[in-house]
């Protein structure tokens, strides 16, 4: 993937917590990420998800993960100096991700009101090892998540480095930028109303918590379509370009953070489909691509069909 070197960023859709120079220029080296507590997280708690969890606007469980300390004082004047351009985003970690957000919440801000909703942005919040949010306190195993009661989404962006070293993903800028989109979905699904309409409680293959993992998965899909044409304030489309391979790597990361490729590879060695809160390897995959071959989000509704794959 490559950003338009002349694409205007706007790093006010960034909250940058992560002080104290950690993580700074750049993708934050070590620590954090899908951790073992994140491995026991993904299954039960809706890693990569940030749905309501027990329905109530908080992230059930999310507290009970370990006390993340307050995140320094939001500061985005580096971010905001050095993250000026997709210039930037394609020499810069960090910059590439607001690319992604400025991205996603340009589409959505365009596509959601032909739904007949009107788009409302979503921070995202850069922090290093752990944070507290309107959902309660975590730290970085959590993973990045999307939380419903601020309407903020959260990320230590040492998660990107876990998902090459621990899942054994290809990894790379679109792939980051397909996680940056799922959780984005899950802010559209707040938006729409479809978070409150779902059981959160449950759990297995045909579950509502699965089919709103799936529906954002295919939600990201849908902005891929569109991704290289969203324009910056200044009218240049912040991704000049995106490649099959772009593509074929975003598809290897959802294949691995499907609850089956998971269970089997990270932990007992067998799948129990009755634990599943995210989705099949192949279901995600799926609907990604549903997503992305279509660009059309009402191609989404994963709670009307059947056949989730």
């Amino acid at each position: 993937m490559q950003f338009n070197d002349d694409a205007q960023l706007d790093t006010s859709q960034v909250q940058d917590a992560r002080g104290g120079g950690m993580g700074r220029g750049g993708l934050a080296v070590g620590g954090g990420g899908l951790g073992i507590v994140g491995l026991i997280v993904v299954v039960l708690f809706n890693v990569l998800g940030g749905g309501g969890g027990d329905g109530s606007g908080g992230m059930g469980g999310l507290s009970s993960l370990g006390q993340g300390s307050n995140p320094s004082s939001i500061d985005n004047s580096e971010l905001s100096s050095e993250c000026r351009t997709g210039a930037d985003a394609n020499e810069r970690s960090d910059c590439a991700i607001v690319a992604d957000i400025d991205s996603v919440q340009a589409f959505w801000a365009t596509e959601l009101p032909r739904q007949g909703v009107r788009y409302r942005k979503s921070p995202t919040v850069f922090f290093t090892g752990g944070v507290n949010t309107g959902c309660g306190s975590a730290n970085s195993g959590v993973g990045p998540f999307y939380c419903p009661a601020d309407a903020k989404i959260y990320i230590d962006l040492s998660f990107f480095d876990e998902l090459k070293t621990q899942f054994g993903a290809t990894g790379g800028a679109f792939p980051n930028a397909y996680v940056i989109a799922h959780e984005y979905g899950h802010h559209v699904q707040d938006l729409m109303g479809t978070s409150d309409r779902v059981n959160h409680g449950e759990s297995g293959p045909t579950s509502d918590t699965v089919r709103l993992e799936l529906q954002a998965d295919c939600y990201a899909g849908a902005w891929a379509h569109h991704a290289t044409t969203v324009p910056s304030a200044n009218g240049r489309p912040f991704i000049e370009n995106l490649t099959q391979a772009d593509i074929d790597a975003a598809l290897d990361t959802a294949g691995r953070i499907g609850d089956d490729w998971i269970q089997s590879h990270l932990g007992s060695g067998g799948v129990d489909e009755s634990k599943f809160t995210h989705g099949s390897s192949a279901q995600r995959q799926k609907w990604f691509g549903t997503g992305y071959k279509t660009g059309d989000p009402a191609r989404c509704d994963t709670f009307k069909t059947s056949n989730l794959g």
